[in-house]
């Protein structure tokens, strides 16, 4: 069972500990991090958590959070980027292989090497020192009792250290005795009560479970999970990321609009950010759908929703282009007289370079659009995004995301640098 080890690594309420990294005043104070708009509750650190709820609406607890102390943050997402980029480095200096599996979380495969217990506790300290993040570690035979693993070495981080290693059938039977089944990697509430209907309680109870039967029952999905608890590889780990096939930009505004020159700056603005992720990836796109929306719960408001794909003179990473298309479309669906909410941009038919050849007389992208396409991701990815955009898009528009509790970028943006006062 040893011979086999996969690491789950992930980071302790990952945008509550970004926040406190560079407020050291705040580490034993409660936080929780707010949505788009400062809408509800998205992320809360774990003194928070006896106190709020996952999604509570932000306006109905603010009293609340300042009664029991808690310090609110609007979500910081160019913050949680750079820091998640800043930890799965650090642990990819450490480990052969490493699949980053969400924003905080990354799977690294410590099979063959001994003291792999040890090496899990290094990487913890080393990631703690070089970022300020701190982590948990759960080491198994399958990805799935690495997940249950971590989850331990959360719950029991006292006894643990933070590092919980399933080397022997033992201590994963123990584990599986103690651990319910919603905290199984893919059990949600749902599948929860499917499951309790069949008598599965606890974890061990799934993984004793008839595989064929919870095929027929529930799902393939579900019969892996039982495989993968009892110790059977049935998930590995993953090379490199695939790319998307759609790539999609889309915000709330942070306040109704009811002209289109607005509408047409965010729109230009959603456009700007998803021909980045596309050049990210290498892909070019071959189609964009823009759609608009008002609100559509408040029953004093008009509804009104509309979405257009538009077509590509030939698969493209313009951004210009992509923004002129999306520009002509927004012309095209936008009706006056209401009070708009929201926007997306959706690029599709995403193909890689050299993927597809057109007939002979067919159109391409001009080879000046990627010399063009690239200086515009070098500077900004240097100093900064937006330090180089299309005239279409504004540097502070007053539609954007509302965002009163921001807390400064600090590693991504001049005018956000720590500072620090000598008296």
């Amino acid at each position: 069972m040893a011979d086999r080890a996969i690491a789950l690594i992930d980071c302790n309420s990952f945008y509550a500990s970004c926040e406190r990294v560079f407020r050291p005043d705040l580490r034993r104070v409660p936080i929780v991090v707010l949505s788009n708009n400062d809408g509800c509750v998205i992320a809360r650190s774990a003194d928070a958590k006896p106190h709020v709820r996952m999604g509570e609406p932000y306006h109905k607890i603010r009293d609340v959070l300042r009664r029991q102390g808690i310090v609110a943050f609007s979500s910081n997402y160019a913050l949680y980027g750079d820091m998640s980029q800043r930890v799965m480095t650090v642990i990819e200096g450490m480990v052969p292989a490493l699949e980053v599996y969400s924003i905080d979380e990354a799977f690294a495969d410590l099979t063959g090497i001994n003291g792999a217990e040890q090496l899990a506790r290094q990487i913890r300290a080393q990631v703690l020192k070089q970022t300020g993040i701190p982590t948990g570690i759960g080491i198994g035979p399958t990805k799935t009792l690495a997940k249950l693993a971590n989850a331990a070495a959360k719950r029991w981080q006292q006894h643990t250290g933070g590092v919980v290693y399933l080397d022997t059938p033992e201590k994963r039977d123990w584990l599986l005795k103690h651990m319910p089944v919603d905290e199984v990697w893919g059990v949600g509430r749902r599948m929860k009560e499917h499951l309790g209907l069949m008598g599965i309680h606890t974890a061990w109870e799934l993984a004793q479970a008839d595989a064929w039967t919870l095929r027929k029952k529930h799902s393939v999905v579900i019969e892996k999970t039982a495989r993968e608890l009892r110790g059977v590889p049935c998930l590995e780990l993953e090379d490199g990321t695939e790319p998307k096939q759609e790539i999609c930009s889309s915000r709330a505004f942070g306040e109704r609009l009811h002209n289109i020159e607005p509408v047409r700056e965010a729109v230009a603005t959603y456009v700007a950010r998803a021909c980045e992720k596309l050049r990210a990836q290498g892909s070019l796109c071959k189609k964009v759908r823009i759609s608009i929306r008002t609100g559509m719960f408040n029953p004093h408001e008009a509804k009104f929703a509309k979405g257009i794909v538009c077509e590509l003179p030939y698969p493209t990473d313009d951004t210009r282009l992509v923004i002129k298309a999306a520009s002509q479309g927004l012309d095209a669906i936008y009706r006056t007289g209401y009070a708009y909410a929201k926007a997306e941009i959706l690029l599709m038919d995403l193909r890689q370079r050299g993927e597809f050849t057109g007939d002979l007389f067919a159109m391409e992208q001009p080879q000046s659009v990627k010399q063009v396409m690239g200086v515009l991701d070098e500077i900004n990815s240097r100093w900064g995004r937006g330090t180089l955009r299309p005239a279409r898009v504004p540097a502070a528009p007053g539609w954007s995301m509302r965002r009163e509790l921001l807390s400064p970028r600090y590693t991504t943006d001049w005018n956000g640098l720590w500072k620090v006062s000598c008296r």
